[in-house]
C-alpha cells in the first residue's frame, strides 16, 4: 500500500466486511491512499449489495456512497443502474459480459434509484468545495450535470472523504469494465499526489520529491 497512488478494495457481496478487510483498510487509511470499492459476487447466494455498504460505513467508518443499483442478485444478477448517468445497463450473457446494452431503468426499481440518486447527489453537494452545487441540489437536484457529478467524485475520493461503491461479477466479466473506467475517471494520477518525503542518502538530510520530471530522480524500491 505504501508505493500506490489509489487502489480498488473489494468486498464480497455475500460475506460482507471481513476481518482481513479492516486490517488493509486500516492500513490504507494509515497510508493515506485514496480508493474506491468493488462489491464482488453479486451472483453469489446471499449477495446484498447495500447491506455491504452498510457494514462499509458502520465497521469501516467510510463514507461509502454507492453509484450503482443492482438489477437482481444471486442467480438473476444481470446489470445495474448507473446513479450518475441514470441510465440501466444489462450484460450480454452470450459474450460473457464483454458487451452490455442501455435500457430503461426496471419499474420495480425506480423508487430505490430515486432514493439511491438522491443520496449521491446529497453527498456530492456536501464536498464541493465551491459550493455552487449545494445551491443547485436545494433549487433543482437534477440540474447538476454528469460532468459536475463526476469531478466533485473525482476531487473527494483524492481528498479521502467519498468512497465510491461499485458492483458486478468478476468471475463472469460483469462490471469490470465500469471499475476500469472508475479508476480512470476518479483516482489520482501521480500529479494529484503530495510530494513525498525521503532521506537523502549522502547528507542523511530530509528532502522533498514532487511528481516532477524536472525534479531530482528518486525512486522507492519494494518487494
Amino acid at each position: 500500500l505504501r508505493v500506490l497512488d489509489g487502489l480498488v478494495f473489494l468486498f464480497c457481496a455475500s460475506s460482507g466486511v471481513q476481518p482481513q478487510s479492516e486490517t488493509n483498510w486500516r492500513l490504507a487509511d494509515g497510508y493515506k491512499v485514496p480508493r474506491i470499492a468493488f462489491v464482488n459476487k453479486m451472483d453469489r447466494m446471499g449477495a446484498n449489495f447495500f447491506e455491504t455498504i452498510n457494514q462499509m460505513r458502520d465497521v469501516l467508518g467510510a463514507n461509502a456512497v454507492a453509484l450503482q443499483v443492482p438489477i437482481g442478485a444471486e442467480d438473476d444478477f444481470k446489470g445495474v443502474v448507473d446513479l450518475i448517468t441514470n441510465e440501466a445497463i444489462i450484460w450480454n450473457e452470450n459474450d460473457m459480459g464483454m458487451t452490455y446494452e442501455v435500457v430503461p431503468i426496471p419499474e420495480d426499481l425506480q423508487d430505490e434509484v430515486d432514493e439511491r440518486r438522491g443520496e449521491l447527489l446529497e453527498a456530492v453537494a456536501e464536498h464541493d468545495e465551491t459550493e455552487t452545487l449545494l445551491d443547485k441540489y436545494f433549487e433543482d437536484p437534477d440540474s447538476i450535470t454528469v460532468e459536475e457529478i463526476r469531478e466533485v467524485v473525482r476531487k473527494a475520493v483524492c481528498n479521502l472523504t467519498i468512497i465510491p461503491v461499485m458492483c458486478g461479477s468478476a468471475f463472469k466479466n460483469k462490471g469490470v469494465q465500469a471499475v476500469l473506467d472508475a479508476v480512470c475517471a476518479y483516482l489520482p494520477s501521480p500529479l494529484d499526489v503530495d510530494a513525498v518525503t525521503g532521506t537523502n542518502p549522502d547528507t542523511e538530510e530530509e528532502e522533498t520529491r514532487p511528481a516532477d520530471f524536472n525534479a531530482p530522480f528518486s525512486a522507492l524500491a519494494f518487494k
